[in-house]
């Protein structure tokens, strides 16, 4: 599949969130990532699931008969297409701020689901969304992101286990100003 279709698969709230609730090696039915998303129409996840495997995103980790019915389960693909750099680069300033809208609605409807559940509590979850500015170069930036993605390979490694539960972490990262040169973009060394 090449970047652009890639692009425009992944940049739908609904598929998002589908992607996420199958994250860490989840495997679930449609009708269990309808319950999951409770507030899209079945109809809707059974269209987004078929899409999603079509784009090589989904493959069936198995089949069983339900009531004269095949029900498969679903898993994300070990080698599912991601959006590569280049296709990053590719993306117009548009097409980024439909990925920003997506993404910004998933994390709006993933926590209202979580607030929404029995015993939500968000002081003893450790739910936090702050926000900061820090003042970086292109290379304190770019030793920034390195540095994070090092602590964060080891996080995501981890498999599911008792006493572990997910967490979704959303890193949001842009500047806020032009460069005090006024040159244009800033690009990481």
């Amino acid at each position: 599949m090449g970047g652009v279709d890639t692009v425009n698969l992944l940049l739908h709230p609904v598929r998002l969130r589908i992607v996420h609730a199958l994250s860490s090696g989840r495997v679930l039915t449609t009708g269990q990532l309808s319950a999951h998303l409770p507030d899209v129409p079945k109809v809707s996840v059974y269209r987004q699931v078929a899409l999603l495997a079509e784009g090589g995103f989904l493959e069936v980790a198995g089949e069983q008969q339900v009531r004269g019915t095949v029900e498969r389960r679903f898993r994300l693909r070990q080698h599912r297409p991601a959006i590569t750099a280049e296709a990053a680069a590719a993306m117009t300033t548009d097409d980024h701020r439909r990925g920003f809208a997506a993404a910004m609605a998933v994390l709006i409807a993933e926590f209202h689901a979580y607030l929404d559940r029995d015993g939500a509590d968000p002081v003893a979850d450790g739910v936090s969304y702050r926000q900061g500015t820090l003042w970086l170069s292109p290379g304190e930036l770019a030793e920034l992101s390195g540095r994070l993605l090092e602590v964060l390979r080891e996080a995501f490694a981890h498999e599911p286990a008792p006493g572990r539960r997910p967490y979704l972490l959303s890193p949001i990262l842009f500047p806020t100003a032009p460069p005090p040169d006024g040159s244009g973009p800033v690009s990481p060394a």
